[in-house]
This record gives structure tokens, C-alpha cells and sequence, in this order.
């Protein structure tokens, strides 16, 4: 779905104007410039990316009509309409490989258990 759709379904839900929600909404979709598919979610559609966005905007926003509305909630919002749920990290990191580069190349190997039986 395309931030203007979830900003108008902010309006429905908190009052105000598309235009109130619509930042939140473009952030969490910022991903797509980078990766433009489906797996751009994994960076911001998650339980993680809720807080990051209240770090960006703030804990709430005062739409046009005056009233306080939570960052998270737009937030996770947007994340259920999108997924049908609200991940975590840890949904999308578990399956992904152990990459070398992840330890700049320098994989530490499991020390070995040597029992010296003299």
C-alpha cells in the first residue's frame, strides 16, 4: 500500500488531514528506494522500526483538528495494513545466513574442549 493510502486510513481512524500522517508513513516506506521489493520491509516493518519512527517524530503528533495521536500507534498501523501483523527483528533476522563479512572477515573459530588425561 502507498503512504497516501495509509495516511487517509490515519484519517479515518485519528481525524485530521493525510497531510498530518504522511511523513510517518513515508519514512516507514523509505526502504523501498533502496531495495524496491516486498523484502524492503524487513528494515522498518517491524517492532523495531515502531520506536525508531517515535525517535524521528516524537512520542505523539497534534493533527490539524488538535488532537494528540501516538507515533507508535500510525506506526504499527501501518505495519498491520501492510503484513497483518507486527514483527519483530528477530522474525526476519532468524533464517538469514551468518555471513563472514558480519565479523569483518574474522570469523573466531569455537575454542575446542581439550581434556589432558595424563
Amino acid at each position: 500500500m502507498k503512504p497516501y493510502l495509509h495516511a487517509k486510513n490515519s484519517v479515518k481512524k485519528y481525524g485530521g488531514n493525510w497531510k498530518d500522517y504522511i511523513e510517518i508513513h513515508d519514512f516507514l516506506d523509505s526502504t523501498k528506494a533502496h531495495f524496491p521489493d516486498m523484502r524492503h520491509r524487513a528494515i522498518l516493518h517491524n517492532s523495531f522500526g515502531c520506536f525508531i519512527a517515535e525517535k524521528v517524530f516524537g512520542h505523539l503528533i497534534t493533527n490539524s483538528e488538535g488532537k494528540e495521536v501516538s507515533v507508535r500507534d500510525i506506526a504499527e498501523d501501518h505495519i498491520i495494513e501492510d503484513i497483518g501483523k507486527i514483527p519483530t527483528l528477530q522474525d526476519y533476522l532468524v533464517g538469514m545466513p551468518m555471513y563472514t563479512w558480519l565479523g569483518n572477515g574474522n570469523q573466531k573459530k569455537t575454542p575446542r574442549l581439550t581434556i589432558n588425561l595424563d
